[in-house]
């Protein structure tokens, strides 16, 4: 195995009066084509095109004399003609980079564009994690088992851990053969021979600001090694990738901190009451494009009962945007507390635990709005009382389908002077399982939120059986049916939008470009549960 060492800032091969880069270099051993001797004619010309200034403007040159008109060596021309090639496809490869959207994008078009560039057939890359030390691995052409395979290799013997050092860090690390290279670790070259891999070429990551970030190695099929042109490009490439994803690395950071403290607004736990079963789902939209911040709760009261509610806090105002996320999951956790306390002095009666709400947030948060829902439920009479304001229907999932249970039409909270709507109370049979939900659910299973509320009914009563008397598989159940309805609703608009829809077609429609569909702005919230 090589390890390279850093380049040093002066190893940079740079054409005479040019800047540093893809630089066209002769070959060793070529240092152009030789001039003419004098009587003889210029070579790569016929005999008698030598031109004499006595010949006049139009005459051939005097001997040893360059002809201008006449072609370039064919060496020259293939290195030019190769150089070019090696900068479009270089800057294919980082436009394919600069588009990527995401931490996992990034990562994968470094894997494949590698891989490209290096003619390998197989990838692996760890990234840093905050507290120091590698990733997971991502691999591309290894699946998972072999993910979990190469994670066994000691620390001392990883070529992935030489790259991440903070010092003394290989500006390459290549093996012609990993199965029978004496350098390898004995583990390694293990692995090698197990998961077929031949030749590997590996480069760190890394910026002078961060250090490393990340470690690809690329792997071949056989014994191999890349050629110089291929590796020069690797490095370049890596060059340009580098900086790219320390931004990633950096907003991932950001995101995985927020998410974190959202969730945190959020209970950690579900209590299970004596004759009740929970369970509950969320799928945040994300803050950076949320317009609004979703809770959920399940509360335990002082006499036994169970107090249920879901519901949305809007940002600053009807119709603000996700630059007022942030603030909405912020007032969604002041709002959730204020509930919990209403619920405890008076959580028996829906309709005043939601009164007490809507005068809080018109009081402390005039900006905002919120919709929510709160059922009260006696688990061992499986009694449910509840009320909503603005907020999606429950469904009620028995043994012969699923219903709506229709609370009175309402405005959501904060949007009206006075706030005021009458309960609905039902008793439950055992078995059955009510379902709260929030809006974003809902817009995920249709075109429209009215269609979205049906269809999901409509998959919670087409549930296999074994899944409606399993909230936990329930929830998911339903998770994975809208997540497929929102697939198939994003095909279709695509394949409009290209022109492939019969009703396009035959009325004669210009076909238009397909346009990416926009990332949902809405939490996913679920809760379910079933009566024993």
């Amino acid at each position: 195995m090589t390890e390279s060492p850093p380049p040093s800032a002066s190893s940079e091969p740079v054409e005479p009066g040019g800047t540093s880069g893809l630089s066209v270099l002769d070959p060793p051993g070529f240092h152009g084509p030789a001039p003419a001797a004098a009587g003889q004619p210029s070579a790569g010309r016929p005999e008698g095109t030598d031109r004499r200034p006595e010949d006049g403007p139009g005459a051939a040159p005097a001997p040893g004399t360059p002809d201008p008109a006449a072609p370039a060596p064919t060496g020259v021309q293939d290195r030019l003609a190769g150089r070019l090639s090696d900068f479009a496809s270089l800057h294919e490869h980082t436009e394919r980079l600069a588009r990527a959207r995401g931490l996992g994008a990034t990562l994968d078009a470094v894997l494949a564009s590698g891989t490209a560039l290096l003619g390998a057939d197989r990838a692996l890359l760890v990234t840093v994690l905050p507290g120091g030390g590698p990733s997971q691995p991502l691999g591309l052409g290894l699946d998972r088992a072999s993910l979990g395979a190469l994670e066994t290799v000691p620390a001392d013997q990883s070529l992935l851990a030489r790259l991440l050092r903070e010092h003394d860090r290989p500006a390459e690390v290549r093996s012609h053969d990993l199965a029978e290279d004496p350098a390898i670790g004995a583990r390694l070259r293990e692995l090698a021979g197990q998961l077929g891999l031949g030749g590997c070429y590996g480069l760190p990551l890394a910026t002078e600001e961060d250090g490393p970030l990340a470690a690809a190695l690329w792997f071949y099929d056989a014994p191999a090694d890349p050629t110089d042109r291929r590796r020069e490009l690797a490095r370049r490439y890596t060059e340009v990738a580098a900086p790219l994803l320390a931004k990633q690395l950096d907003a991932e950071k950001v995101r995985r901190t927020t998410e974190a403290l959202r969730r945190g607004l959020l209970p950690d736990r579900l209590p299970q009451p004596a004759g009740l079963r929970l369970a509950a789902r969320l799928v945040p939209a994300g803050l950076d494009r949320s317009c609004g911040s979703d809770w959920y709760d399940a509360i335990p009261l002082p006499d036994g009962t169970v107090g249920l509610t879901v519901g949305s806090v809007s940002g600053d105002g009807p119709g603000a945007g996700p630059g007022s996320a942030p603030g909405a999951a912020a007032a969604m956790g002041r709002v959730r507390a204020a509930l919990r306390a209403y619920a405890v002095l008076e959580g028996e009666d829906p309709v005043s635990v939601l009164g007490d709400l809507e005068l809080l947030l018109k009081t402390t948060e005039p900006t905002r709005s919120a919709t929510a829902v709160y059922a009260w439920v006696e688990p061992e009479e499986r009694r449910v009382t509840l009320a909503g304001a603005g907020h999606c229907p429950p469904v009620l999932v028995t043994r012969y389908g699923a219903e709506f249970v229709e609370t009175s039409l309402s405005a959501p909270l904060g949007m009206l002077s006075c706030w005021e709507a009458p309960g609905v109370e039902f008793t439950a049979e055992r078995g059955d399982t009510l379902i709260l939900y929030t809006e974003g659910l809902a817009r995920r299973f249709g075109q429209t939120l009215h269609s979205g509320q049906t269809d999901l009914r409509r998959a919670a009563a087409d549930a296999p059986r074994d899944v409606r008397t399993d909230p936990e598989r329930l929830c998911a159940h339903l998770l994975a049916a809208a997540a497929e309805r929102d697939a198939d609703r994003r095909e279709r608009a695509d394949r409009r939008a290209a022109g492939q829809d019969p009703a396009d077609r035959d009325g004669g429609a210009a076909p238009r470009r397909p346009t990416a569909q926009p990332p949902a702005t809405d939490d996913l919230m679920l809760l379910a549960a079933r009566f024993e």
